[in-house]
Parts: C-alpha cells; sequence; structure tokens
C-alpha cells in the first residue's frame, strides 16, 4: 500500500489533508505519468481552483509528507509508489524522453553511495531524488 492509499483507508472526510491536497492527490491517481502544475490546475478549474498558487501550495505539503515527487527535468509531479519514501529520501526516476512515462525505485547500495559522496564533501543529506533520462522499455522497442 503506497502513502496515498494509506490516506484513502482512513476513510472519506478522516484523511489528515485539507481539501485542495485531497483534489490534487485524487488528479495525480488518475494519470499514469508525471503532470505538470499547469496541467493540473486546468483539470481542476471545475473543483474551484483559480490560481497556480493554490495548485503549488498543495503540491508543496504533499512534497513535504513524502507523498509526492517532483520530477525536475520535466518540471512535472508524480505519486510515490514506495510507503517509506519520506524516510528513505532516495527516490530513482527513470524517466522515458518519448512517452513521458515515470518509474520509480529505490537502490540500497545507490543510497550509500550517495551517503559516502556527501561524507566526503562534509554534506548532511536529507533527501536525494536521481533522475535518468531515455527509453522505457516498451518505447525503445518500437
Amino acid at each position: 500500500m503506497n502513502a496515498v492509499e494509506d490516506e484513502a483507508a482512513a476513510g472519506p472526510g478522516r484523511g489528515r489533508h485539507g481539501r485542495n491536497q485531497r483534489l490534487v492527490l485524487d488528479a495525480l491517481r488518475q494519470t499514469d505519468k508525471p503532470v505538470g502544475a499547469y496541467d493540473l490546475l486546468r483539470q481542476l478549474r471545475g473543483e474551484g481552483f483559480c490560481s497556480p498558487v493554490q495548485v503549488y501550495r498543495a503540491l508543496d505539503q504533499l512534497i513535504a509528507e513524502g507523498i509526492v515527487h517532483k520530477i525536475e527535468s520535466v518540471s512535472a509531479y508524480a505519486l510515490c509508489t514506495h510507503t517509506d519514501c519520506r524516510r528513505r529520501g532516495h527516490a530513482v526516476f527513470a524517466v522515458c524522453a518519448r512517452c513521458g512515462q515515470a518509474t520509480e525505485t529505490h537502490d540500497s547500495s545507490l543510497a550509500r553511495l550517495l551517503a559516502e559522496i556527501a561524507r566526503k564533501q562534509g554534506f548532511r543529506i536529507e533527501g536525494a531524488t536521481v533522475e535518468l533520462s531515455g527509453l522505457c522499455e516498451t518505447c525503445s522497442d518500437a
């Protein structure tokens, strides 16, 4: 069960998020690839969203809680697929340059490597997202 499902299991109206966060989560659930903030705004206009600030505030809160990731290379947002992402903090995304599909994974050896690099720099990691760009299996076979 992922973080979004954890909240949904709490039942209607019993989740810990406000209305805007719930609407953004619902919108992200309805897609299978990362979505830009302005795409979310267009999708949520009928729900009363009228400003990008509303979307960004909701996304910022969800990111802080480890429920949503920002994929910087495509300036888009995706639901976290791992329940302990906030605690682990080292997500790896493989982003397909053709279809836009993004797959999240975690690798403990990468986490150790990042920690070693940070230690050598005297840096304390609070979180890290690594993005790989290329073609997914479907697109590379086409």
